[in-house]
């Protein structure tokens, strides 16, 4: 009572329900503009409306003659937006930025309780407003002049394409051919992101005319905010008893599912999902997180959880791998949906997927062209089952993601052997379907069966290096003594013609045999170029025996100068990977196999008169040195010797080149097609630029 007297009633006011303008007002809030500038003073070009997205758009113009307006800035903008030349479809016709388009938002998506009011003679007359937009500058003209900077780089390098450009950059491409579409993917794709903003771009503009503040048409439109009419028989809505009144003053709150954030389908809050029932929980943390151990999917499901539940959900949608939970084939992939990269149904793809699980039960390591092989499918599909559980490993494969959970095989050994039991059937029905033979039955490495590696410490491989050392010592000792032996009773016996001793003359230097490890598949069981099973250790690294130097050297040559001839232009490491090759395709005790090292290999390429050619690669490049050594034919003896030398000399000082200045050099004497024979001689093109064959760094 005290408060009350303390603040008395002054006025009382009559409020007045305005309805002419309802679900047709709308309340736009402005940039702040400068004090100097109101927007009584602001010209309105245009300005168009979508209704049902709520969205509109405003041309104003912009008053180039005050001082504050910066001319040269303006005069920039259109330039860079429009170019030099203007039309019906430049955006400033003026030559200057004199227009400004403003874009509208929505400020809220509940503007139920909001009203313009408007206070005339005593009373206070409220009109609902039907959206709040604010208004933001555009710079949709930015995006036009990247586009037309685009355009004038495309046109200046257009010319220079040709059409073999085109034919090399041709790539495979797959048919892919629809199924009928299920109820389920037409709702998701009606949901999609990419779809709403279709139908939003569908929606056609509606033009508006805008009338100033002082305007008669505004003047007339201005008064529909006044209520036409004060009887009480059309405000109904305003009598209300108290109490009615105040609970629509303060409804009880009701959680609105439209102002909630519409989060994607597959994210759910820790909150919400707690309070959905234990196998429900599992199942979507199991198909979200894919690998789990299960410590960690107990703290996920909080404190006071039932293991033994939990053990008895876990086990309907996910299978046991190392000691780890995998969700399950069928979990990931529902009956009756498809692969998005290649169409296959969702029981192919469980059946590939089971086998991926499947093999990291019997090692941690698999190889993806394995399973390609094996399950038939396309690489993405493939690539997709082992992102699942494992992780890709240089020159290794794909290692399974998780390591081995000890703890959990220790403390439930029923379980683990429940689940034994479930990858014997699964095996059974993989031999069955995919008719697997011994080795992809057999794991590569027993110890990793148990999926517990064997640690051992750098000490203890030091003692039992130390041992081996031991053990071997006295017999490598008496074989020396023997050999010792006998050369003194050969010296005794005979005497040595050293006339007919040929010592190979070669540079002392640290250059060693050319390396063909990374190609033994393809030698056939070579060993560095020799058939271990019949050469002899008097032939190896280019120590060759007597009358065969010769033989070699001609073979060599003869290869070197065809290569270089269908080639031109080489890398060491490219050369190396041919003579590989080469070498797999010949017979049994070819002279080749003596072994060829990369210093015979590079000394035969400059004696058929190749030259190297010294690329200036960029600082940062990952090239190997082979790869840095680049030879070309400097002569093949056709009309086209002297523009290839031209070419070189352009790559001998850039590591790229446009095509342009190729053609500057050696359209001269050249026509265009014969231009591109050069080129397709020596180069490649990538990303618009030419290279030199072999030097490109992707």
């Amino acid at each position: 009572m005290a408060n009350e007297e303390d603040d008395p009633i002054i006025q009382e006011i009559d409020v007045f329900l305005a309805r002419s303008l309802l679900e047709k007002l709308y309340l736009f809030q402005y940039p702040i503009r400068p004090a100097s500038m109101t927007y009584d003073d602001v010209t309105h070009l245009s300005a168009k409306i979508k209704p049902k997205q709520q969205k509109v758009e405003l041309e104003m113009a912009i008053d180039t003659l005050n001082p504050n307006y910066c001319r040269s800035k303006g005069e920039q903008i259109a330039l860079n937006v429009d170019g030099t030349c203007t039309d019906e479809t430049s955006t400033y016709s003026s030559k200057l930025m004199d227009k400004q388009t403003f874009c509208s938002s929505q400020a809220a998506s509940n503007v139920s309780r909001y009203a313009a009011a408007i206070y005339r003679k005593g009373e206070l007359h409220l009109t609902p407003l039907h959206g709040i937009l604010q208004l933001r500058p555009s710079f949709t003209y930015l995006d036009k002049a990247d586009a037309k900077h685009r355009e004038r780089e495309a046109a200046n390098e257009g010319g220079d394409s040709s059409q073999d450009e085109a034919e090399d950059d041709v790539k495979q491409i797959t048919v892919r051919f629809s199924r009928p579409e299920t109820e389920q993917a037409r709702q998701r794709r009606v949901q999609s992101y990419e779809f709403l903003q279709k139908r939003q771009a569908e929606e056609h503009w509606v033009h508006l005319h805008y009338y100033g503040l002082k305007d008669s048409r505004s003047e007339h439109e201005r008064q529909y905010l006044f209520s036409q009419g004060h009887g009480l028989a059309e405000n109904t809505e305003l009598i209300k008893s108290p109490s009615e009144y105040l609970m629509m003053l303060m409804p009880p709150s009701v959680e609105e599912e439209n102002d909630k954030p519409v989060a994607p389908s597959n994210v759910l809050s820790m909150a919400q999902l707690r309070t959905l029932p234990l196998a429900d929980q599992i199942k979507i943390l199991m198909k979200n997180v894919k690998v789990m151990p299960f410590a960690n999917l107990m703290s996920l499901l909080g404190s006071g959880t039932d293991s033994t539940a939990v053990l008895r959900c876990i086990q309907q949608v996910a299978m046991l791998v190392q000691g780890n939970w995998v969700v399950k084939s069928d979990v990931l992939y529902p009956k009756d949906t498809s692969s998005p990269h290649s169409g296959v149904p969702a029981e192919v793809l469980c059946r590939g997927r089971d086998f991926v699980m499947w093999k990291f039960t019997q090692d941690r390591w698999v190889v993806r062209k394995e399973v390609a092989a094996v399950t038939k499918l396309c690489p993405e599909d493939v690539k997709d089952f082992l992102e699942h559980m494992s992780v890709a490993r240089i020159n290794k494969g794909w290692e399974f993601m998780l390591p081995y959970d000890e703890d959990f095989v220790k403390k439930h050994p029923d379980i683990v052997q429940r689940q034994r039991m479930l990858w014997m059937g699964i095996q059974a029905k993989l031999e069955k379907v995919y008719n697997l033979v011994k080795e992809h039955l057999t794991p590569k490495k027993q110890e990793t069966q148990s999926g517990n590696p064997l640690l051992v410490s750098g000490e203890q491989r030091v003692n039992v290096a130390k041992a081996k050392v031991k053990q071997n010592y006295g017999q490598l000792e008496k074989e020396f003594q023997k050999q010792k032996a006998e050369l003194k009773s050969n010296d005794a016996s005979s005497k040595i013609d050293v006339s007919n001793i040929r010592i190979k003359e070669e540079p002392v230097s640290d250059e060693e045999p050319m390396d063909t490890s990374a190609y033994e598949g393809l030698n056939n069981g070579l060993v560095n170029g020799l058939h271990a099973e019949e050469g002899s250790t008097d032939s190896l690294n280019g120590h060759l025996p007597g009358g065969c130097g010769d033989r070699v050297a001609q073979e060599l040559k003869a290869f070197v100068s065809s290569t270089f001839k269908k080639q031109f232009v080489l890398t060491l490491s490219e050369l190396k990977r041919l003579f590989n090759l080469h070498l797999a395709s010949l017979p049994p005790g070819h002279t080749l196999f003596s072994g060829i090292s990369d210093k015979m290999l590079q000394d035969m390429v400059l004696d058929i008169g190749c030259k190297q050619i010294l690329v200036p690669f960029p600082p940062q490049t990952a090239a190997s040195p082979d790869e840095l050594k680049v030879y070309a034919l400097w002569e093949a003896g056709d009309t086209y010797d002297q523009h290839r030398q031209v070419l070189l000399e352009i790559f001998s000082k850039n590591y790229r080149v446009r095509r342009n200045v190729i053609q500057n050099q050696l359209s001269q004497d050249l026509n265009k097609q014969e231009v591109d024979r050069v080129l397709k001689d020596c180069c490649v093109s990538y990303g618009g630029m030419w290279y030199l064959k072999g030097t490109v760094q992707s």
